[in-house]
């Protein structure tokens, strides 16, 4: 009897034990990081709903703040543990379903016990204590040092709301926030809802919050300190806006207000749908991240970007106006209807990225601003599609971990470029359709790619499968070029060929494009015909365009519908270096221009005679839109030919002088045009090498030498400053010093880092890279500032000292750091230096270390891609 109860206890066991691992393999357990992978989330979203948050902030102008967080949700099993994200902070408080207990805590989430939850209903509350951010992620604390004001901020994108209170942090577990907020009297709070209530007390007010409609954690968000507010109640929805007390001055909130009332318009007659929230604030805040962050209804913008000493340029209001739409199409693409996970997340950029080029070019004045993504974004991406390092716009995201692994011009730049071909293809009327068919049938709730094209589908009545997968799930930038014959000055052929490159990434796409023939004229080039043609496969026959007249220039994507590279024919590239003075179509020039800087980078086009073309028509060119890209490609040159030195140093000595003389030849010249004054002496100082024009710079800061019509603001001093250090100029530490005292402002701070770390002394720069590696209190907007300026590419030198320790201490590195800090390590501080040792240093990186985190594996694949392009230059350079 004794052997049969053990045997049959032993059965029970074994069966108990079979059973929790068959409970384990369903449920993936999380290991101690702050990080969930794909699949625990879904695995907890499938099992919650409804929930709730309240949450109760006591702010002060300390170290650290104290919060209350109360979560309430339904559950659907409690069949296994559910784990609570909250990082870094002391838990004082831990209550499940009214049952005080310890909580298990492992410092990034806390795992609650199924026995003491419901099937059903359950509240969980934490009361806790954790310090201020200065990362910019959580809620960031910034000490003003002008006068010493505290502001505080917060940012949750991907997965930081867990660093400022308990919470499922996840975008597919969406919910209702209510908030309350303890703080200085002084202090204004701003967050996703309007404030209903403000109680004083005493030296402290108690701001009440009504509750949020339902948002995934990372749109929520909470602000607090004494901000200057300007109000703006003359449209539809109340308008504020909130700077620090010390920049104040230098914002123009009427720009503000302008560009956003006209956003607002647009967008509720676009998408047929009114804008989901009750107001609508932006804040400028220190130290961000990025350019902006969609939070719902209290939207913060970097001020580093969108702070001026004077008047705005054109170009600085069309960036502004360009994020004011950008974060507003956010409210309905991202807050509105939300992505389930990360891997989604281009399709939020991408689609805000689009709308905001054609609101801004519908809404405001500046109609050209297509001319500037093509220009700008447009040349990243194909750059960076052009790569091995490439990636599909959809790609997997294994883990909150690698949620910006992909964040780059693939998925922001290409996606709205592939958006506006889709757009083109299916046309706009059907497009706006199907887009308000996807915002209508889930608002407030979570969707996936599938059902945006299933949207689009129903809207074109056709079946998007096929654009969908050689579009998004396939990386690779195509090639287009027309092949054409003529008899008797007639066209007797005409096709387009198609290729894509060699290797993995060889997908041939559909495209609709709009091509365009021109023949040479006495003055200028004229266009005899642009034609709407769709194309597929590696060659595509024209007929429409036989008999037409010959042409002396085919441009087979003219006005940019398409995302294709262009390759000029012959004779249409033999046009485009001979007669681009006669091309009036601003948007044709800049193709044609875009072209030949093309041809340098793939070495069909010898830098020499580039720059010889740049030097001869760019004085006249009068288009700010094309000023700004060709010096741009000016600046590229330059840092190919820093990195080629020693080799072909005496042209480079010549060719950055030539443009030093004629930029600051323009300087003189557009005295009466402010923008284009600008413009040319910033692109002065940046190829000032010369004795003479270092000392014209430093005779320029004490005033014994002048330029008519241009004034000397803070931010010019400050480039004039920072480059003179760069250069080791005789006087440039005592400007440097003099600047300081006069400047206490945080932008001051940044340029006297950017300053100290470019001067040109191996010591220093190997004090700042220990630095940079190990751990420090410097907040994180600061260091990469010193890592952006560390090595300029004339210290070639400098930067060859340590370029094994950044090697070989790389490793370690990506395995301490997180994303945010990998992603500008990667960027500034791989070596590149022009040489084949260099790609065979980087490819042995790659080879040997198989834990290197998929970021920096690409950054260091761009890193050869970038060093490949550079000999390539090189080895096609005259002699």
């Amino acid at each position: 009897m004794k052997l049969s109860f053990y045997r049959a206890v032993a059965a029970i066991l074994s069966l108990l034990i079979t059973s929790s691992i068959a409970s384990e393999a369903q449920q993936q357990q999380r290991d101690s990081s702050a990080y969930i992978t794909q699949e625990q989330a879904s695995q907890r979203s499938d099992r919650l709903s409804d929930v709730h948050y309240q949450l109760d902030f006591t702010l002060t102008e300390q170290d650290s703040f104290s919060g209350t967080t109360k979560v309430s949700f339904e559950l659907s099993d409690t069949d296994q543990p559910l784990s609570l994200d909250l990082n870094q902070a002391q838990i004082k408080r831990f209550i499940i379903n009214g049952k005080k207990v310890y909580p298990n805590y492992n410092n990034s989430y806390i795992q609650l016990n199924p026995r003491l939850l419901n099937r059903g209903s359950n509240t969980i509350e934490v009361e806790y204590h954790r310090p201020y951010s200065n990362t910019g992620e959580g809620l960031h604390k910034f000490v003003d040092p002008v006068d010493e004001q505290v502001y505080l901020y917060s940012h949750f994108e991907p997965a930081a709301a867990q660093k400022m209170f308990a919470v499922f942090d996840q975008p597919d577990i969406k919910a209702t926030f209510q908030l309350t907020v303890t703080a200085p009297k002084a202090w204004t709070v701003i967050s996703a809802t309007k404030e209903s209530q403000v109680t004083d007390l005493g030296d402290q007010r108690r701001w009440q919050f009504p509750q949020s409609p339902k948002l995934s954690p990372y749109n929520f968000s909470m602000h607090a300190g004494p901000y200057h507010m300007w109000q703006d109640n003359s449209g539809k929805y109340p308008l504020r806006l909130f700077s620090r007390q010390s920049v104040a001055e230098k914002v123009n909130p009427q720009d503000w207000f302008n560009y956003t009332q006209q956003g607002l318009g647009y967008f509720e007659d676009y998408f047929g749908i009114d804008y989901p929230f009750k107001k609508y604030d932006q804040l400028l805040v220190p130290d961000f991240l990025y350019g902006a962050m969609e939070n719902a209804a209290a939207i913060t913008v970097s001020e580093n970007q969108y702070l001026t000493d004077s008047a705005m340029t054109s170009e600085q209001k069309q960036r502004l106006a360009m994020v004011i739409m950008h974060e507003m199409a956010h409210q309905w693409f991202g807050n509105l209807v939300t992505m389930k996970w990360w891997n989604a997340l281009w399709l939020n950029e991408s689609f805000a990225a689009f709308m905001a080029i054609q609101a801004t070019s519908k809404a405001t004045e500046f109609n050209q601003v297509w001319r500037s993504f093509y220009t700008e974004d447009k040349q990243r991406a194909y750059s960076l599609d052009s790569s091995a390092n490439s990636h599909p716009i959809e790609a997997s995201v294994a883990s909150s971990k690698n949620a910006f692994d992909n964040i780059d011009a693939i998925t922001y730049a290409k996606g709205a470029a592939s958006l506006k071909q889709l757009n083109h293809l299916v046309s706009e009327k059907v497009f706006q359709q199907g887009v308000q068919n996807y915002l209508s049938q889930y608002s407030y709730q979570n969707a996936e790619l599938n059902d945006f094209i299933h949207s689009l589908e129903q809207a074109a009545k056709r079946d998007l499968s096929q654009w969908s997968q050689d579009w998004l799930r396939q990386a690779g930038v195509n090639t287009i070029e027309a092949e054409f014959s003529c008899a008797n000055g007639r066209i007797s052929h005409f096709r387009l060929k198609q290729t894509a490159a060699s290797g993995e990434h060889n997908t041939l796409r559909e495209q609709k494009v709009l091509v365009g023939l021109f023949t040479k004229g006495r003055r200028q080039l004229h266009r005899n015909i642009s034609m709407a043609v769709s194309y597929r496969g590696q060659s595509t026959d024209v007929n429409k365009l036989v008999g037409l007249h010959c042409p002396d220039l085919v441009y087979p994507n003219y006005q940019d519908w398409g995302f294709v590279k262009v390759n000029l024919d012959p004779v249409s590239f033999n046009t485009a270096q001979t007669e681009l003075a006669k091309v009036q179509d601003p948007f044709l020039r800049a193709m044609l221009w875009q072209s030949l800087w093309d041809s340098v980078e793939n070495g069909k086009l010898p830098l020499n005679d580039y720059m010889s073309t740049v030097l001869i028509n760019l004085p006249k060119e009068r288009d700010a839109i094309i000023l700004d890209q060709v010096l741009n490609s000016l600046s590229k040159a330059r840092l190919h030919l820093d990195k080629m030195h020693p080799s072909n140093q005496r042209y480079a000595k010549i060719s950055i002088r030539a443009i030093e003389q004629m930029s600051l030849r323009k300087v003189m010249f557009n005295s009466g045009n402010r923008d284009f004054q600008r413009r040319w002496f910033s692109t002065y100082i940046e190829f000032a090498r010369s004795k003479f024009a270092l000392d014209h710079l430093d005779s320029l800061l004490n005033k014994t030498a002048t330029i008519k019509g241009l004034t000397l603001d803070q931010s010019l001093r400050w480039q004039m400053i920072v480059h003179l250090n760069q250069h080791d100029h005789r006087n440039a530490r005592y400007w440097l010093e003099q600047e300081q005292r006069r400047d206490k402002s945080d932008r001051a701070k940044n340029y006297a880092l950017a300053a100290e770390a470019a001067r040109p002394a191996a010591a220093k720069k190997r004090q700042w890279l220990s630095r940079i590696q190990q751990p420090t209190n410097l907040p994180f907007a600061k260091l990469r500032t010193v890592m952006e300026n560390l090595y300029p590419s004339e210290q070639k030198r400098l930067s060859a000292a340590t370029s094994e320790q950044r090697l070989t201490t790389l490793a370690a590195l990506d395995a301490s750091k997180d994303s945010v800090f990998m992603r500008s390590y990667n960027k500034t501080l791989l070596p590149t230096d022009c040489t084949y040792a260099n790609i065979s240093a980087l490819q042995q990186v790659l080879d040997t270390e198989a834990n290197l985190s998929p970021l920096t594996q690409r950054g260091l694949q761009q890193a050869i891609h970038q060093e490949r392009t550079c000999l390539r230059i090189k080895t096609n350079m005259k002699h």
